[in-house]
């Protein structure tokens, strides 16, 4: 049983391998009458795209987003919506030398151990090149809840923090790291062209927020608005780690200082006095705003040699060559902006598919 497929009441695909001729999505359940067009897409895939700076991989892909089905005169039908991008900058070549080596931190192994069989090349199916197809059925979400606002930043890199006093939203499209704090932007700019140079990686950590969701989205039990963003989260290629909130620093708190104290205000809504709950209680969003934080590890391609093992089972050093991005962390943020929304629109269409 293959499991390529996301989502309840809007459920997508992807498909496609890191070197094969093109990969894209399958957008199901998306409601009709909805404006959609390859150029609102675009932007999004845009920012996810390679090679824009010598901070992330310099493989060059146009990451073009072709619509073919389920959209008719710039507006969605209400059958599935096929989105395709093709690739135009595969280098196979650069991974002859792994063919029968496992690189440690890959899935190499664990794909040979299930399958039988893997595509070395860029890793197939496991390569975050798979992303792409992800942030494009992001944009056709949004698409599904204008009333929110997502955005994604990187809140942390090589174990370096944004100053939140130093916080500005129009900082993040100005630098290559989707930074808000300029100062750690440029901190940063040193810790992973140092990493690059050396052969080696950085994790990060990426701060999604989610305003403008109503109270409501979500449901007690199976299917937690705040469960689903774990899953949804944790199936990006890299992530190691999930926090909604405070996460785990709510561990550390007293029960009156994690409690979220509430009053009335002026429209009959409660004002929060805090929001460690990151926006869920009992798995049902609360009103408040959306947080999600996902923490990348570093990139398992470097040039440093690391000992693994062949296909035979034998001794050898795996030193992975190619383009990879130093810290994956970086291009992570889009992704994690495209799954916020995903499980976002998901939770609307259920919402409304249950109270009406």
């Amino acid at each position: 049983m293959s499991w390529n497929t996301f989502g309840r009441a809007l459920r997508f695909t992807t498909w496609g391998e890191s070197h094969g001729p093109g990969l894209g999505v399958v957008v199901d359940g998306c409601p009709p009458g909805l404006a959609l067009t390859a150029e609102q897409i675009q932007p999004f895939l845009d920012a996810r795209r390679p090679g824009q700076s010598k901070f992330t991989t310099q493989r060059q892909e146009a990451d073009q987003v072709k619509i073919l089905s389920g959209v008719f005169e710039d507006t969605t039908t209400g059958t599935p919506i096929h989105l395709m991008i093709e690739n135009t900058d595969q280098r196979s070549k650069d991974y002859s030398e792994i063919a029968k080596s496992y690189r440690p931190g890959h899935a190499d192994y664990a794909y040979d151990a299930k399958y039988g069989i893997r595509d070395y090349r860029g890793g197939g199916r496991s390569s975050a090149r798979e992303t792409a197809a992800r942030v494009a059925a992001g944009a056709v979400a949004r698409a599904i809840i204008p009333e929110v606002t997502v955005t994604a930043y990187v809140c942390e890199l090589g174990g370096d923090a944004i100053d939140p006093a130093n916080f500005y939203t129009d900082e993040i499209t100005r630098n290559p790291f989707f930074c808000p704090d300029a100062a750690a932007a440029k901190r940063w700019e040193e810790k992973v062209d140092a990493a690059r140079k050396a052969g080696s990686s950085l994790g990060a950590v990426v701060e999604c927020v989610a305003t403008g969701v109503p109270a409501g989205w979500g449901a007690p039990v199976y299917a937690k608005l705040d469960s689903d963003l774990a899953a949804a989260m944790m199936t990006i290629n890299a992530t190691k780690g999930v926090e909604i909130g405070a996460g785990f620093k709510a561990a550390r708190l007293t029960g009156e200082e994690n409690a979220d104290a509430m009053s009335p205000g002026d429209d009959g809504q409660p004002v929060y006095a805090s929001n460690h709950a990151g926006g869920t209680a009992g798995g049902i969003s609360t009103g408040q705003p959306v947080v999600v934080r996902t923490a990348f590890k570093p990139t398992s391609s470097i040039l440093t040699p690391v000992p693994s093992i062949t296909s035979d089972g034998e001794a050898t050093e795996v030193r992975t060559k190619g383009r990879h991005d130093p810290c994956v962390g970086i291009r992570g943020a889009p992704v994690v902006e495209a799954m916020m929304a995903l499980v976002l629109a998901d939770h609307k269409l259920l919402h409304r598919g249950q109270m009406g």
